[in-house]
């Protein structure tokens, strides 16, 4: 029971019609944020219906052709990526019918180290030699096949390519109908040397040429010998630095070219020449796929670090290292302009370099010369 004057019932009414008017106000004050957050919409009842449509419109023509490109490319990696994923995955498997299920393993490298390790260190030899001997005479091939404008340049220069025209099998013919006579020289590896620098040897001539034939650094030479610089000097100083991209790539093709060549070894190994391609050949043919798929997993080991290393030292037309892309096109634009202005400055210097000698021997005879009184 409660007396009239309670001064708690008088607290209470106050509370109820402060709790109405705070209820009023957040009404207000949501309404007012409603209308301030889409003025256009209260105006314009059907902006918000034309955004919808708008967002669900279909894509351009150029959108579809994107799209296309996208599932082309990843559907070529797909086909090639694929079997080589597989083949490595019978490589590791216990049994291959059984897949993955029957348990993974590296009994089968192991395998294939201890019965062809000799394959393994014998295609490196017989790459690394093709390599230096394809540097020696391709190099100054290309450059020569470059700067001669003779019809008998062009002449040997198809002759080159004869090879490559050639089947593998028709090349290592004509090798062992002409030096199969010579058994010390037909039962070593350098026999297979040969044939594969007969193979091999365009690529690194067509590679070095192509870099050669570049207006900018014939106008090098031409002023450097205008200077009085030597042909050794302008070649070593200039040509050289200049031609590095061709080089990189012609070894790049050569050294691949060389590990995987199988038609051509394959008519020239004897059993004590036996290369990596070849012994992969067999191993398909007279044992267990399994030990097939990890002979391919040596041979995926042995390439493609050399093939990240060979990308990685680069072959950039400018002929120094790629350098990082940058995400802003301006700052790739700008980036590329240095990397093109400081390519001619080095250009310069080395051109500088390689004449100061004979412009110092110049001035040095001039100052020399008495002068009549």
């Amino acid at each position: 029971m409660t007396m009239p004057g309670d001064p708690s019932q008088a607290m209470k009414k106050p509370t109820g019609e402060s709790g109405a008017q705070a209820a009023a106000l957040d009404g207000m004050h949501a309404g007012s944020q409603h209308e301030t957050r889409n003025p256009a919409d209260a105006r314009q009842p059907g902006t918000h219906l034309a955004s919808q449509r708008r967002s669900f419109a279909l894509p351009s023509l150029r959108g579809w052709l994107a799209a296309g490109q996208w599932l082309v490319t990843l559907a070529l990696c797909a086909f090639l990526i694929v079997p080589v994923v597989m083949s490595i995955v019978a490589g590791l498997t216990v049994n291959y019918f059984r897949g993955v299920a029957s348990g993974l393993t590296l009994r089968w490298l192991v395998e294939v180290w201890t019965q062809y390790h000799g394959s393994v260190f014998l295609s490196l030899e017989v790459a690394a030699a093709t390599l230096v001997i394809t540097l020696v005479t391709g190099v100054p091939a290309g450059y020569a096949l470059a700067r001669s404008q003779t019809r008998a340049a062009r002449v040997i220069e198809e002759l080159l390519v004869l090879p490559i025209a050639l089947p593998g099998l028709a090349s290592a013919l004509a090798l062992l109908s002409v030096y199969g006579g010579f058994r010390a020289f037909r039962m070593s590896a350098a026999f297979i040397v040969v044939g594969h620098v007969v193979f091999t040897l365009p690529f690194m001539v067509r590679a070095v040429a192509a870099v050669c034939a570049s207006a900018g650094l014939r106008t090098l030479e031409e002023g450097a010998a205008s200077l009085g610089a030597r042909f050794t000097q302008r070649f070593v100083t200039i040509v050289l630095p200049n031609i590095r991209p061709g080089i990189v790539a012609g070894a790049l093709a050569v050294l691949t070219l060389s590990i995987g060549e199988f038609n051509l070894t394959w008519m020239l190994h004897t059993p004590d020449t036996k290369t990596l391609p070849v012994g992969l050949a067999d191993t398909y043919a007279s044992m267990r796929i399994e030990i097939g798929s990890a002979y391919t997993i040596l041979f995926f080991i042995m390439t493609m670090p050399l093939l990240v290393a060979m990308q990685w030292l680069g072959v950039d037309a400018t002929g120094t290292r790629r350098a990082p892309r940058k995400p802003h096109r301006a700052k790739r634009a700008v980036s590329t302009a240095a990397s093109g202005s400081a390519t001619a400055s080095a250009a310069t210097a080395t051109a500088s370099a390689a004449i100061a000698p004979v412009s110092r021997h110049a001035v040095n005879s001039t100052t020399d010369t008495p002068q009549k009184p």
